[in-house]
């Protein structure tokens, strides 16, 4: 579907067919793209392996902490290349208190190779530093690349999911606190449904078990 039939759908199932609508096409395409990322968070839709703006950052010698893509909120792989050489080296993805715990003082140690990564909300820090230029590849999960503004536009998560993101719009509007469009039940009812087909939005915590204290390659130890 794209995004004009979404639209269409979105006021069959809202009633709202009346002119002018209750809501406009903005408000509402604006509810449809909340949807998307909505469902593609909780889902794990949207899984990034190929794109470089989002699988590949350039490093640069002793620096250890760079910007990820701000789609990216989930890291699957991650491995670091060093300019010149062939060899593709996984890392680890750890919090710092993993590291604390089983590597102290491994903010002033002096080792050549990266061997951990930590992942913050926006960035990422090497651990440690790379000696010298290369690549950061990556793979995760993410959020849409792009919204959806023209009527021929579609969602990127797949074909078959489009019509339960009305779900989410249909919330959206029968939460609104106004007179007309105000519906606390409806509101629960279509929440409940979204909810079911494409789970539960996981918490801070949950996110960040996600992306800490769980290496990724066997570990090594300083020597």
């Amino acid at each position: 579907m794209n995004l004009e039939q979404l639209i269409a759908r979105f006021r069959e199932d809202a009633r709202d067919v009346e002119t002018p609508p209750l809501w406009s096409d903005e408000t509402v395409t604006g509810w449809l793209n909340d949807a998307v990322a909505e469902a593609a968070v909780r889902g794990r839709l949207l899984l990034e392996t190929d794109k470089p703006q989002v699988c590949s950052i350039t490093l640069v010698p002793a620096q250890s902490v760079y910007p990820l893509h701000p789609a990216l909120y989930e890291i699957t792989y991650l491995a670091h290349q060093a300019d010149g050489s062939s060899e593709v080296d996984e890392l680890s993805l750890v919090s710092t208190e993993w590291l604390d715990r089983n590597h102290p003082g491994w903010r002033n140690r002096r080792i050549e190779q990266v061997r951990w990564a930590v992942q913050g909300e926006r960035s990422i820090r090497l651990v440690p530093p790379p000696a010298r230029s290369g690549r950061l590849l990556l793979e995760g999960y993410r959020l849409p690349l792009r919204l959806m503004s023209n009527p021929t536009d579609v969602p990127e998560i797949h074909a078959f999911s489009h019509d339960k993101l009305v779900l989410w719009a249909l919330y959206r509007a029968f939460s609104q606190p106004d007179a007309d469009g105000l519906d606390a039940q409806r509101a629960a009812t279509a929440e409940r449904d979204f909810t079911a087909y494409f789970g539960r939005r996981p918490d801070a915590d949950l996110r960040r078990e996600t992306r800490e204290d769980v290496p990724h390659v066997t570990e090594s130890i300083f020597l």
